[in-house]
C-alpha cells in the first residue's frame, strides 16, 4: 500500500467564484478503505465527484496509476477503472434491476432470460436479496442502494467511491456490505467511503481524511483517532452535549393531551391491525427494521397511502374519525409528514429554496395557484433559512445545489410552514453531519416544548433513545412493544424488534 492508485494535489473547485474545495490534497492506495468525513457543505461530495469524473477541478492536479489525468465524464473515469455509488441513486426507474446492472455493457444480442439468470447469480454472491426482474421504481431506498453497490462491483473497478452507502441499510445488510468491503480490499481495490456514521469510519477505514469548509484539515490512520477528536476536527469546536449519550438518562417530558389514536389499522400484508396513541408535548420514537410497516403506517395517517377499505381499522384525530384521500386534507387538519426520501418525495429539484418553502405555506392554506406573493415568499423563506441555519447565499439558489443536510432542513422548513400540531419525521437525520444533527435534534425538542406532538421514525437506536420520551417498537406490520425512555435499553428494544 505504499504507492497511491489515485491522488489529488492542491485540488480546488469553484462555483460562481466560490470555493467548494480549496487546495485539497488526497490520495488512495490499493487495497485501502479511506473514509472522508466532514460536515454538510465541507466539500466531501465535490472532492469525490472530481475523482469520479463528474466534476472537473478548477485548480490542481489529479493522478491515476502514476499518470496525470483529467476525466471529462463519469463514463471516461469508469472506463479507466473508477466507479462511484452516489448517495442519491442514479438508476433508471423504468428498467429492471438486471437491465440497470448491465446498462452500458450490453452485448449486441441479448436474451432477457439469460440476463436475469446472470444478475440473480451475481446478486446472490453479494448476499443482496433483490429480485433482478423487478423494475427499479418498485424498490425501496435500501434495495436501490444495493443495486447501485452491485453495479459498481460488477464493473471490476480499481477504485470504488461510496457516498453514504449504509444510510438506508438494515444492520444485517450493513454486515454484508462490510464483508464486501473486505473482499474488495483483498482484491487490492481502493475504496473511498463517505459516511456520517463515525463509528463505521473508525471500525472499517484504514485511514480517515477530514474536510472542513472545503479545506483539508487532517489525514491519519483510523487507529490513531477517536470519536471526540474527529468531531472536534470536523466542526472546529467541541459539541456541548454528546449527540448519543449512552449513560445520560434524562427526565422524559410529561404526557399531554391525546391527539391521535390508531386502532387496528391494516393495509394489505404490510400493516396488520396496528394500534397506538400519540400525545402532545412529547417526542414519540418509533423503531423498527425495514419491512416493519413503520413508514407505511405514518403514510396512511398522513393520507399518502390508503388503508384497507374493509376491516382497515380506525384513525381518530382529536377524538374524531378521519380518513384522508390526499395529503392536503391531512395538512389542513394539522398533520405534517417529513419523508425519509428527500430527493424523490421531499422537494422540487428545479425550484429554489424560497419556492420550496413557500409551497408548504400554499399547501396548508389551500391557496395554491390562486394567490401568490413574492414578498410573502421572501419573508417566509428568510425566516426559516435563519431559524434552521440553512447554509446558502440566498433563497434563490436551487435546492439541488445544497448539501444533503441543508436539503433536509429545507424539507423540514417546508413542513413547519404548514403550522402543524402533529409532525411525523421519517429518518430526519439520514445523511446529515454531526453539527446539523445537533441542530435538527434541538429543533425537534423545541417543537415538543411548544406543545406539538412529534413522532420520530428511525432505525438508529442511539438517536431514538436520545430524542424520545417514549419508544414504540414496530415488527411485522404493527407496534409490539412500548418503552419509557428511562427504562429502555438498546438490547431490549432490538430484542422486541426482531423476536
Amino acid at each position: 500500500m505504499s504507492e497511491s492508485i489515485i491522488s489529488i494535489q492542491g485540488g480546488s473547485k469553484t462555483f460562481a467564484g466560490i470555493y467548494a474545495i480549496k487546495n485539497v490534497d488526497f490520495d488512495l492506495k490499493p487495497g485501502e478503505v479511506h473514509a472522508i468525513l466532514g460536515e454538510n457543505g465541507a466539500g466531501k461530495s465535490t472532492l469525490t465527484k472530481a475523482l469520479a469524473g463528474v466534476l472537473e477541478l478548477t485548480e490542481g492536479q489529479m493522478f491515476f496509476a502514476g499518470e496525470e489525468c483529467n476525466f471529462k465524464s463519469p463514463r471516461q473515469a469508469l472506463k479507466a477503472g473508477i466507479a462511484m455509488v452516489f448517495q442519491e441513486t442514479s438508476l433508471v426507474p423504468s428498467m429492471s434491476v438486471a437491465q440497470n446492472l448491465y446498462l452500458g455493457e450490453e452485448k449486441f444480442y441479448n436474451r432477457l432470460r439469460g440476463l436475469y439468470i446472470s444478475a440473480q447469480q451475481f446478486l446472490q454472491g453479494l448476499n443482496f436479496a433483490v429480485d433482478p426482474t423487478v423494475d427499479v421504481a418498485m424498490l425501496g431506498a435500501a434495495q436501490k442502494q444495493m443495486v447501485e453497490i452491485a453495479r459498481a462491483v460488477l464493473h471490476n473497478a480499481k477504485v470504488i467511491i461510496f457516498d453514504e452507502p449504509t444510510a438506508t441499510l438494515t444492520p444485517e445488510e450493513k454486515q454484508h456490505f462490510f464483508k464486501l468491503l473486505q473482499q474488495l480490499k483483498d482484491k487490492k481495490v481502493g475504496v473511498v467511503f463517505i459516511t456520517h456514521a463515525l463509528e463505521e469510519a473508525l471500525e472499517e477505514a484504514d485511514r480517515i481524511t477530514i474536510l472542513r469548509d472545503g479545506e483539508h484539515i487532517l489525514t491519519d490512520d483510523a487507529k490513531n483517532m477517536d470519536r471526540d477528536s474527529i468531531i472536534q476536527a470536523m466542526v472546529g469546536r467541541e459539541l456541548s452535549d454528546k449527540l448519543y449519550s449512552k449513560d445520560g438518562k434524562r427526565r422524559s417530558r410529561p404526557r399531554g393531551r391525546k391527539i391521535l389514536s390508531v386502532e387496528n389499522v391494516s393495509m394489505q400484508n404490510i400493516v396488520k391491525n396496528n394500534s397506538f396513541s400519540i400525545y402532545e408535548g412529547q417526542i414519540t420514537g418509533i423503531f423498527g427494521l425495514i419491512g416493519s410497516g413503520r413508514t407505511e403506517t405514518a403514510k396512511i395517517i398522513c393520507g399518502v397511502e390508503k388503508r384497507d377499505f374493509v376491516h382497515g381499522g380506525e384513525i381518530l384525530l382529536n377524538g374524531k374519525p378521519v380518513r384522508y384521500r390526499v395529503p392536503e386534507q391531512a395538512m389542513q387538519d394539522g398533520i405534517a409528514y417529513v419523508t425519509e426520501d428527500r430527493k424523490i418525495e421531499g422537494f422540487f429539484e428545479t425550484m429554489s429554496i424560497g419556492e420550496n418553502i413557500y409551497m408548504g405555506e400554499l399547501a396548508a392554506s389551500g391557496k395554491a395557484g390562486v394567490l401568490l406573493s413574492n414578498k410573502l415568499r421572501k419573508n417566509i423563506s428568510d425566516e426559516w433559512i435563519k431559524s434552521l441555519n440553512i447554509k446558502t447565499l440566498n433563497d434563490d439558489a436551487r435546492v439541488s445545489e445544497l448539501s444533503g443536510g441543508n436539503q433536509q432542513k429545507v424539507v423540514i422548513a417546508k413542513s413547519l410552514t404548514q403550522r402543524p400540531s402533529l409532525i411525523f419525521f421519517d429518518e430526519p437525520t439520514r445523511g446529515v453531519d454531526v453539527g446539523a444533527i445537533q441542530e435538527i435534534h434541538d429543533q425537534l425538542s423545541a417543537l415538543a416544548a411548544q406543545g406539538l406532538a412529534i413522532v420520530v421514525i428511525a432505525s438508529y437506536l442511539p438517536e431514538i433513545m436520545n430524542l424520545s420520551d417514549r419508544i414504540l417498537v414496530a415488527r411485522q406490520g404493527r407496534i409490539v412493544e412500548e418503552f419509557n425512555v428511562n427504562e429502555a435499553t438498546e438490547e431490549s428494544i432490538m430484542y422486541a424488534a426482531v423476536h
